[in-house]
């Protein structure tokens, strides 16, 4: 197709220039970026409540920050949504209740009778979701009566046994190693203020029984696991004492290991609180190294702003380095390649070569050779941040001439080929992680317990490999994972995002890959693809979706407002297809020249990311920042008839 639309080469370039300068700006003295990854509400109010569990003294200053935050964040409908302009969710409506009440917040006030009755009608809070029940539970808010029981002895379990901590996802593992603790010792938060939230609740609190089938569960297996529930509430205080401290025993010694130093258990927050209580329940003295560590690793996730604070889930720092350097050097500019390699070597000793996770599990023989997405988290690299920090290096040795990142690409690609799941696709941590009966537990009413093989993750280690022109084993591993793909390719042409928001995310990270792996435009799952991102073009150039794409009864793409990191991916995945001259590409690339800031950056207050669908969303402050740069440059490479044969 010849290049129709009219682009300035001017603002084209000028676009460019600035974005470039912008992130050289952002980057960090060491070599580094690092941008703020925000969650919805659940993650502060959590933060507030954790601290008066522990009965830490009030930082009135801190807290009004806070407060600020999430009052600025309440939505129309009376509660707080899962991302912006969101439906109500319930159980994030309920905890930023209890933060703000908790801070002082009177409850006669507009915004707390709004949320009040917003939370009443629709059932109250005794519709909130098991975690947020627990940590009802531990302010004796409810009763434990309707949490599932989980009992502690659980971590003695054989492999074998159809419930084995090894089962489930990375993220479930470290979050409810410290809770089965919890559960068993059953603690009373300190709360000096003696805060309560019995007003959200229809029934009396203490009343409130067992949640029932979540959605996403099956009827046959819900009932199973109900009455075995039920079993265990009976024989649980009859267990040994002796064997229950073995299993407490051992759970401390599984997070004590794993727990990071100042970077926190698991690196995510969920887990960190939760090793916090856990030690506390324990009776860890405040001054023990575990515990000074376990609760100086929440305060490094707070983000301090001039009126507001918030508390991030996690931190982002290798994932924002090397898709930044992705998108330095594809400008193909001497300073931003020179960027681009100093963050690619910062990232180079951050290999983790020395430690078997829990990944190990599954192929014991495996070395190690991943990378982790935060500053530190040994026992969980993941195979996202390894395919694409691979990718990286690999294009930067091609374009310096030189072999100075051999040895990491060769380890990270063997450790990626040694955890592709039996179906042929990856998981982001595990191999077959798929045990799908366990998210019918009652515990599971999140319906993210698991860490099955995704489009977007078994995309991005197929593109890894068609970029390395694999020896034989691993052309074995891609064809496997090529037929992975054909076989999740949607009916629309589309492929579902795990990790990124959604369609256009998965179907971006596909046509990367199928590309990468030698497919042309020609090829039928190409050509499905593409018109699928053409027919979701919206009006104004640019493309959107947001997380009610993620529901159970999900029917086909819904419009939602254009952002620029899910435009830049759009463009991105029609350009991978052999499209860079039609017409929607152009207007893509003219949506995202428009909509650049002055500060060279993009503004994108919407949330284009996923932790859990259906649970959980994030927004990466750092995509509209450099996935928009990327694009601009894929374009004007291929205007200008380079050749771009990169995973990516």
């Amino acid at each position: 197709m010849s290049y129709t639309d009219p682009i300035s080469k001017e603002a084209l370039d000028d676009a460019i220039a600035d974005a470039t300068t912008a992130l050289l700006n952002a980057q960090k003295p060491d070599g580094h970026w690092v941008f703020e990854l925000e969650a919805d509400t659940t993650i502060p109010a959590e933060y507030v409540l954790m601290r008066h569990y522990l009965g830490e003294p009030v930082d009135a200053a801190l807290e009004a920050r806070i407060a600020t935050y999430l009052r600025a964040r309440q939505a129309e409908h009376g509660g707080w949504p899962l991302f912006q302009d969101g439906d109500f969710d319930m159980s994030a409506s309920v905890k930023a209740y209890f933060a703000l009440k908790m801070i002082g917040d009177n409850c006669d006030q507009p915004h707390m009778q709004r949320a009040r009755d917003a939370i009443r009608v629709r059932g109250g809070a005794e519709n909130a979701n098991v975690f947020t029940k627990i940590l009802l539970a531990l302010f004796g808010n409810v009763s434990w009566r309707c949490v599932p029981v989980m009992p502690v002895e659980i971590i003695l379990l054989p492999r074998w046994f159809p419930f084995h901590m090894s089962k489930i996802s990375y993220w479930a593992r470290t979050v409810i190693a410290p809770l089965l603790v919890l559960g068993s010792l059953k603690p009373r938060a300190r709360n000096p203020l003696g805060t309560t939230i019995g007003e959200l609740f229809l029934a009396d609190p203490q009343s409130v029984g067992m949640a029932p089938r979540a959605p996403h569960q099956k009827w046959l297996w819900f009932w199973l696991f109900r009455c075995i529930d039920v079993v265990l509430r009976t024989v649980e205080p009859r267990f040994p004492a002796a064997t229950r401290q073995r299993a407490i025993d051992r759970t401390h010694d599984f997070v004590t290991e794993r727990l990071n130093g100042e970077h926190g258990l698991g690196a995510i927050f969920p887990a960190m609180v939760n090793a916090v209580l856990m030690y506390d329940a324990l009776g860890t003295a405040a001054q023990h190294p575990n515990m000074v560590a376990a609760r100086s690793s929440i305060d490094r996730l707070l983000v301090e702003r001039v009126n507001e604070t918030y508390c991030q889930p996690c931190v982002s720092p290798v994932w924002d380095t090397v898709l930044t350097a992705h998108a330095l050097m594809e400008v193909q500019d001497e300073a931003a390649t020179a960027g681009a390699i100093n963050g690619l070597d910062w990232l180079k000793p951050r290999q983790i070569l020395d430690v078997k996770g829990d990944w190990s599990i599954a192929n014991p023989a495996l070395r190690p050779g991943g990378w982790a997405f935060q500053y530190v988290n040994p026992y969980y690299p993941d195979l996202d941040d390894t395919a694409v920090i691979v990718m990286a290096m690999d294009r930067a040795e091609k374009l310096r001439g030189n072999s100075v990142y051999e040895t990491a690409i060769e380890r990270g690609a063997e450790w990626i080929c040694g955890l592709q799941s039996a179906n042929g696709g990856w998981g982001a941590f595990d191999a077959d992680n798929n045990y799908h009966y366990l998210d019918n537990i009652p515990f599971s009413d999140h319906g993210a317990l698991l860490d099955p093989p995704t489009e977007d993750l078994t995309a991005r280690c197929v593109s890894m490999l068609g970029q390395l022109e694999a020896t034989s084993e691993p052309d074995a591993a891609l064809a496997r994972g090529l037929e992975f793909l054909r076989g999740t390719q949607r009916a629309d042409g589309s492929w579902f995002g795990r990790w990124g928001m959604n369609y256009i995310y998965g179907t971006w990270s596909v046509l990367c890959a199928l590309n990468s792996a030698g497919l042309d435009g020609d090829s039928p799952e190409v050509k499905r693809a593409v018109e699928w991102l053409l027919s979701i073009q919206n009006a104004d150039g640019g493309w959107g979706e947001d997380g009610t794409s993620y529901k159970l009864a999900y029917a086909g793409h819904e419009p939602a407002p254009s952002t620029a990191s899910q435009t830049a991916w759009a463009v991105l995945g029609l350009m991978a297809a052999g499209q860079a001259g039609h017409a929607s590409v152009g207007r893509g690339i003219q949506y995202l020249i428009d909509a650049q800031g002055r500060d060279g950056f993009w503004a994108e207050n919407r949330f284009t990311a996923v932790g859990f669908p259906r649970v959980f969303y994030l927004r990466y402050h750092g995509y509209p920042k450099f996935f928009p740069l990327w694009a601009l440059a894929r374009y004007r490479n291929l205007l200008a008839g380079r050749s771009v044969r990169f995973g990516m």
